[in-house]
């Protein structure tokens, strides 16, 4: 009675064994949980860069009227499947600053990029921001912007589709331009490419947007 009784109990353990086995490796988050911690990855891996590029460069303060906008602008490219900087609808990083503040007055930076994952990997917060970082600086207009020594306010907005996290990085600064006569127009903010193009009567267009396939490679 007590041998069948400790091969029943053999069994059972055995039993939960593999069931316990059969459960595989623990589901990967949910990317769209980790767009907030993403965002402040890249904000700290820039501003890090930032200070290695030029060190005379003010130190960047996270601006929550910019965060909003670049938050707005990634589900917009999220949600829409494109990556510009001017959504289908007309709108731009520029035109929703205003929208906001239609007296503010500064240079407006922008950098975009997208990169794919696959389900199978999920997305590594660490591994993207380096990865979008890493491309940024491969782009000369991308790589001034970050470190144009004028800048002091930053924004970083992540969202993500299917198979893609798209992220938008705005940079901005006050010109201390006194503030507009009542009846005459507002400034525009002005999308700004490089360190010159503020003293340019015609500025450049903003640098590309950079897709990137990611180490896990998509469609």
């Amino acid at each position: 009675m007590l041998k069948r009784a400790l091969v029943s109990f053999v069994a059972l353990l055995m039993f939960a064994g593999c069931a316990s086995m059969d459960k595989g490796p623990p589901p990967l988050p949910d990317p769209k949980s980790q767009m907030a911690a993403l965002e402040m990855r890249i904000a700290i891996l820039v501003e890090e860069q930032r200070q290695r590029m030029n060190p005379k460069a003010k130190k960047l303060a996270i601006d929550p009227a910019l965060t909003t906008i670049a938050r707005a602008r990634a589900a917009d490219m999220a949600a829409k499947d494109y990556l510009a900087h001017t959504a289908p609808d007309g709108a731009t990083s520029a035109s929703l600053l205003m929208k906001q503040d239609a007296n503010w007055q500064g240079l407006l930076g922008e950098n975009l990029a997208a990169q794919h994952y696959t389900r199978q990997s999920g997305v590594v917060v660490n591994d993207f921001a380096k990865r979008f970082l890493d491309e940024w600086m491969k782009s000369t207009p991308h790589r001034e912007n970050m470190a144009f020594a004028n800048y002091d306010h930053a924004g970083v907005g992540t969202a993500v589709n299917g198979d893609t996290v798209y992220v938008a990085l705005l940079f901005s600064t006050d010109l201390g331009l006194p503030p507009p006569k009542p009846e005459g127009p507002a400034m525009t903010a002005m999308p700004f490419e490089s360190p010159g193009a503020a003293s340019k009567e015609t500025l450049p267009p903003a640098p590309a947007p950079l897709r990137l396939r990611g180490a896990t490679g998509a469609r």
